[in-house]
């Protein structure tokens, strides 16, 4: 595959309502989650989906480049649809220790940027604010860049599937309790 990062030389511009069609089929996804509707979001990933989260490291400013851990180094979590599979089917047995009580989520999708790519599959960056309450008194706040490659597909839900997503936290040390939500 290829990266979901294009130089600006590399990036192939998409038409306006292209643009918007994926805007809207992430904002829908982020719904799913948020309502938690696992069944339907997991029928956002294409089969094939590559849905992971490098390590990061703080860097001094001329190594800031090398701050994220190449794939197939340290990750938070790499997984594939098998994977997504199992962590939804977790989900709806109600003893996920780290989903007991549920979370309660808003996932903010912002600033999309969406490229064509030479194979017509679309490299879609996106920032993202999650909100997420557990119990009374349990708060968190994550935020970072995800780095999509999405494929049209007109016979999926929502027209497209995601088939790779790379999440990026803002935060070199993560200091919530568990990663247990979708990003």
């Amino acid at each position: 595959m290829t990266s979901p990062n294009p130089t600006l030389a590399e990036r192939i511009p998409v038409t306006a309502e292209t643009e918007r069609a994926i805007t809207r089929f992430l904002y829908d996804e982020a719904e799913l989650v948020d309502n938690m509707e696992w069944d339907a979001w997991l029928e956002t990933m294409h089969p094939d989906v590559y849905y992971w989260a490098p390590v990061r490291e703080n860097r001094v400013f001329r190594e800031r480049k090398h701050e994220f851990y190449p794939r197939g180094t340290s990750v938070y979590f790499e997984e594939n649809w098998e994977y997504l599979r199992q962590r939804v089917f977790r989900l709806q047995t109600q003893k996920a220790w780290a989903e007991e009580p549920a979370s309660r989520t808003r996932h903010l999708v912002t600033n999309v940027r969406v490229d064509g790519r030479e194979d017509g599959n679309f490299n879609v960056r996106s920032n993202f604010y999650i909100y997420r309450s557990r119990g009374e008194r349990y708060q968190d706040h994550i935020s970072g860049e995800r780095r999509d490659i999405i494929v049209r597909d007109e016979s999926a839900r929502c027209g497209f599937l995601i088939l790779e997503r790379e999440i990026r936290f803002d935060m070199a040390t993560i200091l919530i309790k568990n990663l247990s939500l979708f990003y």
